[in-house]
């Protein structure tokens, strides 16, 4: 609990955003951190995993630090305005109840699914005065207790975000991607470790890959190559800290050059695998 409080604009740090000229952001997680992203205005059909969610006002969507996801903006000529929360999930575990997970509507369901939540006007108000709540006890930090205030409305917040989950259930979502893509991405997710190259890709999915590169670019707002090299660093990062070496992740994560993968992973990660690995074993 201590830790909490000790680096609490790092447990939980929060925006809001607006703007008439949005940046496109690549495909990406957070390691170490849950995401909340509660919806205002704009044109946004947002990528997670291998389903595209298309926003209206007023949704939610919730990604823990497995999820691969990305905006695409549909327009840039309008307003945006959103709501977006990252927070430590292992430090605010310790605000959960034996009876009550905080943490339930990010870990119990299937990386993908249920991301958004459709909520209610009242819903939505709720909402904004939580968000007011932690905003103000932010800025009210020379007040004795004003952390503990800020905490007890996140934690509130989570709560509250727990029980629309656990009320919608599991909602069939209408497909935004045609069934080939589905299908690609399957694929691409089960053979990581093959050859992805758009010779092979295109005869999995029995389609000409210049259509297929641009179907692909239509619906994530990315390349098949961005998207096949996120796949494979996120994966390199889940067998480094499971305590792979350096030469099988290369091989088992799809990447036969042993430089190569080096100087990838570097790139994205900002550190060389070995000393990600020696990092992620003393956090």
């Amino acid at each position: 609990m201590q830790e909490l409080y000790q680096n609490l604009h790092e447990a939980i740090n929060f925006r809001h955003a607006v703007t008439h000229d949005p940046v496109s952001f690549e495909f990406h997680q957070h390691q170490d951190q849950y995401e909340i992203y509660f919806f205002l205005t704009g044109d946004v059909h947002y990528f997670i995993e291998k389903q595209v969610y298309p926003l209206q006002y007023g949704d939610l969507l919730i990604m823990h630090s497995n999820e691969l996801h990305r905006p695409n903006f549909q327009s840039k000529k309008q307003r945006y305005e959103n709501i977006v929360i990252h927070f430590n999930p292992k430090l605010m575990d310790a605000f959960s109840s034996p009876q009550f997970n905080l943490l339930d509507c990010f870990n119990n369901r299937v990386p993908g699914e249920q991301n958004r939540m459709r909520l209610t006007p009242q819903q939505i108000d709720d909402i904004m005065k939580l968000y007011e709540r932690m905003d103000s006890h932010n800025r009210a930090q020379a007040r004795a207790g004003s952390e503990v205030l800020f905490v007890a409305a996140f934690t509130e917040l989570l709560v509250f975000i727990n029980r629309i989950f656990q009320s919608q259930g599991k909602q069939e979502e209408q497909a935004m991607i045609p069934d080939k893509l589905s299908s690609l991405l399957a694929y691409i997710d089960e053979n990581l470790d093959q050859d992805l190259s758009l010779e092979v890709l295109e005869h999995v999915v029995f389609m000409n890959r210049s259509y297929l590169c641009r179907l692909f670019k239509k619906h994530t707002g990315s390349t098949i190559h961005e998207h096949i090299l996120f796949k494979r660093i996120a994966k390199a990062k889940l067998l480094l800290r499971e305590g792979c070496t350096v030469t099988d992740t290369c091989q088992q994560a799809g990447f036969n050059d042993y430089s190569n993968f080096i100087r990838t992973f570097k790139k994205a990660v900002g550190l060389p695998p070995r000393q990600y690995q020696a990092l992620q074993k003393r956090a």
